[in-house]
């Protein structure tokens, strides 16, 4: 599996496109439709990933699943946060049409043609934040950053929920954590990451 990081020009999100041999998938938005393109050539994709519904994730996966024919897979609390801009933080984003999407549960494998993903949701950052685990890599979106946790005060977001998810990650299996900003981190260094968030979220 190849991956390839696109930095958006909304907060510097991080959108990541993976490609197995012709097939491609894409986590999370905040890509232009262009830039997307010319990073998938002639690939097919087979889906759009969300790790959760802020507006710099997601703001153009309409119009991008529209053009490669694909669906938008999110968690069911994404749609609340997708519809207000006042809960995505976009100003004037929300996404009114939601028949291209399909609403995940957690804890669930996902086959998308070849790419297998394990599905966890990992609440904290916002109430619809999840992780994918696809052979090796967590991506992991804004709960977890190379060196850093995400914020708890945005709308949905709980530090009780937080603790929780951090605990989570400690035990999946996984080499490399790639975040919805900033650089992939390892396995290694993200156990010295979480252990001290979670020593500071448990006082």
């Amino acid at each position: 599996m190849k991956i390839e990081r696109i930095i958006s020009n909304h907060l510097e999100s991080n959108t990541f496109v993976l490609k197995n041999e012709d097939e491609v998938l894409i986590i999370d938005t905040g890509a232009t439709l262009k830039q997307i393109q010319e990073v998938v050539g002639n690939g097919k994709v087979v889906g759009i990933l969300l790790t959760h519904g802020h507006f710099d994730h997601a703001f153009n996966a309409p119009q991008i699943a529209q053009h490669f024919n694909c669906k938008i897979y999110a968690a069911s609390a994404a749609k609340e946060n997708l519809s207000d801009p006042g809960k995505n933080y976009g100003e004037n984003f929300k996404i009114e049409d939601f028949s291209n999407f399909v609403f995940l549960r957690s804890e669930k494998e996902l086959s998308l043609g070849s790419f297998k993903i394990n599905i966890f949701s990992l609440p904290g950052h916002s109430k619809c934040s999840l992780g994918f685990l696809i052979d090796d890599v967590l991506f992991a979106g804004d709960v977890v950053f190379n060196k850093g946790i995400g914020r708890t005060d945005l709308y949905g977001g709980d530090k009780k929920e937080m603790l929780s998810s951090l605990k989570l990650i400690q035990h999946l299996n996984f080499r490399t954590l790639a975040s919805g900003h900033g650089e992939n981190s390892t396995a290694e260094s993200q156990a010295r990451n979480l252990q001290t968030f979670i020593r500071f979220l448990s006082r």
